[in-house]
């Protein structure tokens, strides 16, 4: 039997700085995921997640993330996604840091 479909939004990578962003009502891309569309229907969802990976010159690696909606908007239901909304975790630490010393 196939699973169920759940919430989704439209995630990706911006591809100049690398952040992470997701997918607007109207076509834009925002790195506030509390902002993206939140798609019920599994037929739409798969409609934008095509339209989003036509925008090559934008973004890279759009797929579909779980999300469920708050009074807030979005908010991720897997902890891949939460961790991408905090912004990237390349902050000079650990072996970075010990090799600028070397």
């Amino acid at each position: 039997m196939p699973k169920a479909f759940t919430p989704k939004v439209v995630t990706a990578n911006a591809l100049l700085e690398g952040d992470a962003v997701w997918l607007t009502e109207d076509d834009q891309w925002t790195r506030d995921m509390s902002k993206a569309e939140l798609m019920t229907d599994e037929a739409h969802a798969e409609l934008r997640l095509l339209e989003a990976k036509a925008r090559a010159d934008q973004i890279a690696g759009a797929y579909l993330a779980d999300a469920t909606p708050s009074p807030n908007g979005p908010t991720p239901t897997h902890f891949r996604e939460a961790f991408r909304t905090r912004g990237p975790s390349n902050y000079d630490h650990g072996k970075q840091a010990n090799l600028k010393n070397v």
